[in-house]
């Protein structure tokens, strides 16, 4: 396995991670509001 092989492994994990991690903030954020706004009709 070549340097430039490798390089473009690391690049190509990386931008997975990084969509993992936007996806994963977006379902948080979604379930916070839900959580929020369910909590605020019960009151």
């Amino acid at each position: 396995m070549g340097k430039e092989e490798i390089k473009k492994l690391v690049e190509n994990s990386k931008k997975v991670i990084e969509q993992d991690h936007d996806n994963f903030s977006k379902s948080i954020k979604d379930d916070l509001s839900s959580f929020k706004k369910k909590t605020l009709d019960r009151i």
